[in-house]
C-alpha cells in the first residue's frame, strides 16, 4: 500500500466491534467518523483501507515492557521492542527502569525516551526506578525524571519489590507532587528466598521450593493501606493469585486510589506447565493455579483488575535454554498480548471488544496519564488506531517475531486475532501485518504526558 499526503479513509470497520462505520485520518486525527466520512471533503487523495470484517480500536497500551536498553542490547533494544509493540497493536509502551544502568536518572530516562522518538514505532514511556539502582536503599531522583524532557509518571522498581514499608511510604508522599504512580512489583523476598515455581501440589511433586501466594498478598495488602494512609496513587504489577485480587477488590470498594495490571499468560497457563520443565515457563511472578487464573479472569472483566500488561521481558537464548534452576525468569508478550487476551477474555464471553479497549487501551493511557493516547475514536481525537480481524487464525512462531527475544510461553500455540494495521500518530506504522514505515516526530515537537 503506498504513501500518501497522510490521509487514510478505513471503510466499514466495526468501531470497537459494533456497527460497522469509515473512519477518516488526515494530519495525524480522526478528521471525520461514520456516514459522512467518505464524502468530506479532506478526503480527497485519500488512501482507501478496506475494513470490512475487521474491528478498529483505540492503539493499545502496555503499562509494562522491558525494552532492556540501555545496557542489554544482546536481549532487546528499544528499535527491536518497538517494533515488535506496533506489530501487537500497540502505540504506547512504558519501559521498565531495570535496564543497565537503572533508570534512577532525568539522564537516562531522557535516554530511553530519545530512542523511542528515533525509532518512530510507539510513544515510549521511560519509568524511573523508585530507588537508587534498585537497591532499596534511597529514593531516585523521582522529581528529575518528572520534570526531565521524558515528563516521567510511573516509578518502579519492578523485578524488585520495595520492601521496606518506610521508603515505600515516602515514594508514595513524593509522588504526588507530580500526579505520579507507584508501581508495585509485590513480592515479600524472605518468602520467596530461592523460590523457582507456584507454592503448592506440583512444587511439591517436583520438589521445586516454592514462591507462597502470601508472597505477593501480604505486600499488596500493606500498600493499599499505605496508599489510603498518604492519599497517593498505587499501581500493582502483575497481580497473579485469586488471593491479591479480593485485597485489590477490598481497597477499591474503600475508595483506596489503586490500579492493578495481570499479564496475558497468567491469564491463560498454569504451574502444571512447569512439570515439563522448560524453563520458558519460568516467570516472575510464577505460574499459578487453575483456580487462579479463572480469578484473574473475573478481576479483570468487573473491574477490579484494571489493565493488561504485558511483561514483556525478552532473553537471550542462553539464559533461557539451560537447567529451570539457572534460567532467567521471563517471557516475551508484545506480539501475542491481544489474541491472547482475545482467546482468554471475548472468546469465553467474559469480555467484548469495547471492554477489551478499556483494558488494553484507555485504562493503561489514563494510569501512565498519557494525555493522547487511549482516546475515543472520534473527531478530533488523535488518530491512534488498530484495526484487528478477530476471524484470523495464527500458530505463534516466535522464531518470525520481530522481537530479539524468543522465549515466548505460546510457541506452537494457535491463537485467534490479527492485528492488520497500526496507525500511530495517523501513519500507518503496520500495513497487511507488516511493518510499513516508523513515524517521524516534526522538530521541535514534544512528550504527550499530561
Amino acid at each position: 500500500m503506498a504513501e500518501n499526503n497522510g490521509t487514510y479513509l478505513i471503510r466499514g470497520a466495526a468501531v470497537l466491534g459494533s456497527e460497522a462505520e469509515d473512519l477518516l485520518i488526515r494530519d495525524g486525527v480522526i478528521a471525520a467518523r461514520g456516514t459522512g466520512a467518505a464524502t468530506s471533503p479532506d478526503a480527497a487523495g485519500a488512501t482507501v483501507i478496506e475494513a470490512t470484517g475487521l474491528v478498529a480500536l483505540p492503539g493499545m497500551v502496555d503499562v509494562h515492557t522491558h525494552l532492556r536498553e540501555p545496557g542489554r542490547e544482546d536481549a532487546e533494544t528499544v528499535e527491536t521492542g518497538t517494533r515488535a509493540a506496533a506489530l501487537g497493536g500497540y502505540t504506547a509502551v512504558h519501559a521498565m527502569a531495570n535496564s543497565t544502568p537503572v533508570a534512577d536518572t532525568a539522564g537516562v530516562v531522557e535516554q530511553v525516551f530519545s530512542l523511542g522518538r528515533a525509532a518512530g514505532w510507539v510513544d515510549v514511556r521511560p519509568v524511573g526506578a523508585v530507588t537508587v539502582g534498585l537497591a532499596g536503599e534511597q529514593l531516585a531522583e523521582l522529581g528529575a525524571m518528572a520534570d526531565s524532557r521524558a515528563r516521567v509518571r510511573m516509578f518502579s522498581d519492578d523485578g524488585i519489590c520495595v520492601h521496606d514499608p518506610v521508603l515505600m511510604r515516602r515514594a508514595l508522599e513524593y509522588v504526588k507532587a507530580f500526579d505520579g504512580v507507584v508501581a508495585q512489583h509485590a513480592q515479600e523476598p524472605r518468602l520467596t528466598a530461592g523460590a523457582q515455581m507456584n507454592e503448592g501440589e506440583v512444587s511439591a511433586v517436583l520438589g521445586l521450593t516454592g514462591w507462597p501466594a502470601v508472597a505477593e498478598e501480604s505486600i499488596i495488602a500493606r500498600d493499599v493501606l499505605l496508599a489510603q494512609h498518604v492519599n497517593s496513587r498505587l499501581h500493582v504489577c502483575h497481580v497473579s493469585t485469586a488471593g491479591s485480587v479480593e485485597i485489590i477488590r477490598w481497597a477499591k470498594q474503600r475508595g483506596i486510589n489503586v490500579t492493578a495490571e495481570v499479564t496475558p499468560h497468567h491469564l491463560l497457563l498454569t504451574d502444571d506447565l512447569v512439570r515439563s520443565y522448560n524453563p520458558v515457563y519460568k516467570v516472575n511472578p510464577p505460574l499459578r493455579t487453575d483456580a487462579d487464573v479463572q480469578a484473574l479472569r473475573a478481576g479483570l472483566a468487573d473491574g477490579t483488575i484494571d489493565v493488561v500488561g504485558t511483561d514483556h521481558a525478552p532473553h537471550p537464548s542462553e539464559h533461557k535454554e539451560c537447567e529451570w534452576a539457572q534460567a532467567a525468569m521471563g517471557m516475551t508478550g508484545l506480539e501475542t498480548a491481544l489474541s491472547v487476551v482475545q482467546h482468554a477474555m471475548i472468546e469465553t464471553g467474559l469480555m467484548t471488544w469495547a471492554d477489551f479497549a478499556r483494558v488494553t487501551s484507555t485504562a493503561a493511557a489514563q494510569i501512565g496519564r498519557l494525555s493522547d493516547q487511549g482516546r475515543p475514536l472520534e473527531a478530533g481525537e488523535p488518530a491512534n488506531i488498530i484495526l484487528v480481524d478477530p476471524a484470523a487464525r495464527w500458530t505463534v512462531d516466535p522464531a518470525k517475531m520481530a522481537t530479539m527475544g524468543r522465549n515466548s510461553p505460546f510457541a506452537g500455540l494457535e491463537l485467534p486475532g490479527r492485528v492488520v494495521a497500526t496507525f500511530y500518530k495517523g501513519h500507518p506504522t503496520v500495513l497487511d501485518g507488516k511493518l510499513n514505515t516508523p513515524y517521524r516526530h516534526p522538530a521541535g515537537s514534544t512528550a504527550g504526558a499530561a
